[in-house]
């Protein structure tokens, strides 16, 4: 028994690594590492005397708490989660936690370790930002080289182009099968800038897609719109340094804003083989940004040369994109206000926010659904970004 159903296929947009504090550093070049900060977990659910455990046991946990994670069965998903989740940073672990889930293929993208790639600053060394660049991805390489079904998502900030473009070649050599790019904008400069055409267009020609993830843009709403005079909230984990309601209801803004100008660029026009997905950021908006960017193209297009594209937006974004909406959001609803070519499933293994079953949360949301429409959502919206990662 697995915890997805043997008669269908389940491809996972959204899994991740739990990394250890030197997971950087053991990986860096070597004059770089004491200048890489460790990994921490400030301001989430994993606290320093858990990590500390870990750590002082080698880097591993113990066999009882291995043995524990494997008797949950198919309550794996709902029961093993954060750093204490069966394979959250130990590869051989995920490897069996893998068995156990059932999925065919799963994205595994870091938690922590991008925050000095990632990070919105002009005052970052580009040797930094790189070289921690550079870290993650031997390190992520490295976990999924021993389980075909792991694919290893690379992290690439846009800023230095130059520096960016250089990335790809280690990505394509390593055989990584995404490159998570920061769902800002790079630093004083537009996504789709002629200095990041080269970028798309070895992306395209490779075949491997970008993705947007949570945590590749500031998780919080600007301090402004929290100064209300009034006492702080909490967060939805229960303290106060995480996504609050506010920062909850704008989350969307970042990557529909990076997607929208990435298209009005004509990335997605001149690159037909560009794939991209956007991943633990909701679908709930995607209806209506379709909507949105074919009206205001039909009028702008009319003294704006640069927008006269061949294909819509929504055929643009429909044809080279899908989106993972959140469990608690109703996929059913989506795909009528959009189409069903769209949406992924993914289950954010071993985060809390994954939910204890989402399997079952879209099961229930899709009850009415075609079986062509649950196939694309559970498999075939993954393979059309994904090809290669058909199992046969």
């Amino acid at each position: 028994m697995t915890y997805a159903p043997a008669d269908r296929d389940f491809y996972d947009a959204d899994s991740h690594v739990m990394e250890l504090p030197d997971f950087l550093r053991d990986y860096a070049d070597p004059d770089l590492r004491d200048e890489l900060p460790q990994v921490n977990y400030d301001a989430s659910l994993v606290t320093d005397e858990e990590v500390a455990v870990i750590v002082d046991n080698g880097g591993r946990h113990s066999e009882a708490h291995v043995q524990a994670q494997i008797d949950m069965g198919d309550l794996l998903i709902a029961q093993s989660k954060e750093i204490q989740g069966l394979g959250a940073f130990n590869s051989a672990d995920r490897t069996i936690a893998m068995d156990m889930l059932g999925f065919k293929k799963q994205l595994v993208f870091a938690t922590h370790s991008v925050v000095l790639p990632f990070h919105p600053s002009s005052k970052t060394e580009d040797r930094l930002r790189y070289g921690a660049t550079r870290a993650h991805n031997r390190h992520i390489a490295e976990f999924c080289s021993e389980d075909d079904r792991l694919m290893g998502v690379a992290v690439v900030p846009l800023d230095n182009p130059e520096l960016a473009i250089a990335e790809l070649d280690f990505v394509v050599e390593n055989n990584m099968e995404a490159v998570w790019v920061p769902h800002r904008a790079p630093i004083g400069f537009a996504p789709g800038h002629v200095d990041l055409e080269p970028f798309w267009a070895r992306l395209a020609a490779e075949g491997i897609p970008f993705v947007l993830h949570v945590g590749g843009s500031p998780l919080q709403a600007l301090k402004s719109w929290s100064n209300n005079g009034r006492a702080a909230v909490r967060d939805w984990m229960g303290g106060g340094e995480n996504v609050r309601t506010k920062d909850a209801a704008v989350m969307h803004q970042p990557p529909e804003t990076f997607l929208s100008m990435l298209l009005i660029d004509g990335v997605f026009e001149r690159h037909p083989d560009l794939r991209g997905a956007s991943v633990e950021l909701g679908a709930g908006w995607v209806p209506e940004m379709l909507k949105r960017l074919d009206s205001i193209l039909k009028i702008y297009s009319r003294v704006d040369e640069s927008v006269r594209f061949d294909r819509t937006p929504s055929e643009q974004l429909t044809q080279q994109m899908g989106f993972t909406p959140f469990p608690h959001e109703n996929v059913a609803s989506l795909i009528e206000q959009s189409n069903d070519e769209l949406y992924l499933f993914s289950s954010d293994y071993p985060h809390v926010e994954g939910g204890r079953d989402p399997i079952g949360k879209f099961d229930k949301a899709l009850v009415d659904a075609s079986e062509e429409t649950m196939t694309r959502f559970c498999s075939e919206n993954f393979l059309r970004l994904f090809p290669e990662a058909r199992v046969a």
